[in-house]
């Protein structure tokens, strides 16, 4: 899709702190973090949403997404975290492109809870200069 920000990032039209990338998905730092370590994990190909993803890419994305929440976990000491994933402009999608969130969450931090927490007014995360940079480099396989 020419004018999809996750396909130019796939192209390397866009830059992106990338963490993991092999020939079906990249994941990768979230430009607008809700926490330290947000992070996304997005099939190469254009999906839409989960309606459009064949069985195999949601397959692949999960195991990633698995491997990609367990470094967070080791290297960030976090507490839990969230996967979140939203279909449609009714439910939140804004990139149109299917991508799974990976939001590490920390106690006393943002108050725990479900993903609902991270975009209320109780936590707001604003990264230093460099911040999502340093992180990526602490995440790369």
């Amino acid at each position: 899709m020419d004018n999809c920000v996750f396909c130019k990032i796939v192209k390397g039209e866009i830059p992106a702190e990338k963490i993991y990338e092999d020939d079906k998905v990249i994941s990768f730092m979230d430009s607008f973090p809700r926490q330290e370590g947000h992070t996304l994990i997005i099939p190469k190909e254009h999906f839409e949403n989960i309606f459009e993803l064949p069985e195999d890419i949601a397959s692949h994305v999960l195991k990633i997404g698995k491997l990609v929440a367990s470094k967070i976990k080791e290297k960030l000491k976090c507490d839990g975290l969230n996967f979140v994933q939203s279909n449609g402009e009714a439910a939140g999608q804004v990139v149109m492109h299917y991508h799974m969130h990976i939001l590490p969450r920390y106690k006393g931090r943002d108050e725990g809870g479900a993903e609902h927490a991270m975009t209320s007014e109780i936590y707001e995360y604003k990264p230093g200069e460099g911040e999502i940079a340093r992180i990526a480099e602490l995440l790369k396989f």
